[in-house]
């Protein structure tokens, strides 16, 4: 079988992506890329007449659960909690220098 893609091509490629590959860099990088060519081509030869086209292999349903309220923390005793607090909030240092 002939090879998909030559060192050559392979150098040139990576000259465009503006990658200094050594010789034995360039021979493995060939090497690997004519193996996923070679796989693309197996894909290719595929008769998928009447396969339709598909997002993902399995059906995909809703795996959250209800948005429902539940029990929740007193915001009084959360707030007397806290380091500071201020009309009824957190009070956290000021981001990027901003005054209130």
């Amino acid at each position: 079988m002939p090879a998909r893609i030559s060192r050559q091509d392979v150098a040139h490629v990576a000259r465009l992506a503006l990658l200094d590959l050594d010789d034995d860099e360039l021979d493995r990088a060939t090497e690997q890329l004519g193996a996923v060519l070679d796989h693309v081509a197996d894909i290719e030869a595929l008769d998928l007449e009447g396969v339709p086209p598909t997002a993902h292999p399995l059906p995909l349903r809703n795996v959250f659960r209800a948005d429902v309220v539940g029990s929740v923390l007193d915001r009084d005793e959360v707030l007397a909690a806290a380091p500071s607090a201020e009309d009824g909030r957190f009070r956290v240092p000021a981001v990027l220098g901003e005054e209130p």
